[in-house]
């Protein structure tokens, strides 16, 4: 005899669990799309971001009860930064496209080039496997990914990436100097 999701007690805690977690993310709804909505161009937009923070909290596998306030509330905040940043670059995409005369001007391919081979020479200087994670995630691959590929754990990949990111942020504000 087949067992149906219900006959299984453990499948039955779970599902309330995420009932409970539901309520639990769902009393914090008013307050966060006024929070998103201060720093969104629209309504519709402030409840997509709220909705994206439910869910992600929602599956969050050790979410605190105590602490989902908080935890929703930066997390609206980061999406609302996220969807601005995502505006502004579909914004230059845009008026590239939009004007069909559109050409940087010479000396802002040569800076555009001085700056993407400084970055290079900063990245050859970065520690051997700080690059390596930072080479493989300019090809594209996640940094899970590459972990598995350098033979690392996620949170070594993570943790050299972090570190290779400030470095050259440092050097890209030593060069601006």
């Amino acid at each position: 005899m087949r067992k149906t999701v219900t006959d299984d007690p453990g499948r039955a805690r779970e599902r309330d669990g995420s009932r409970e977690r539901w309520h639990l993310v769902y009393a914090h709804r008013t307050r966060l799309v006024e929070l998103a909505r201060r720093r969104l161009p629209s309504v519709a937009d402030a409840e997509d971001c709220v909705h994206e923070a439910f869910l992600r909290a929602v599956g969050h596998p050790r979410l605190d009860p105590d602490r989902a306030g908080g935890f929703l509330t930066v997390t609206v905040l980061r999406l609302c930064v996220d969807f601005h940043r995502r505006a502004q670059r579909t914004d230059r995409l845009l008026y590239r496209l939009r004007d069909p005369g559109y050409a940087p001007a010479p000396e802002q391919i040569v800076l555009a080039h001085s700056a993407a081979l400084a970055m290079l020479e900063a990245v050859t200087r970065l520690p051997h496997r700080q690059r390596q994670v930072v080479c493989e995630r300019l090809g594209g691959s996640s940094t899970a990914e590459a972990a598995g590929r350098l033979g690392v754990s996620v949170k070594s990949a993570e943790s050299a990436l972090t570190r290779a990111r400030a470095r050259l942020a440092r050097e890209q504000a030593m060069a601006a100097l």
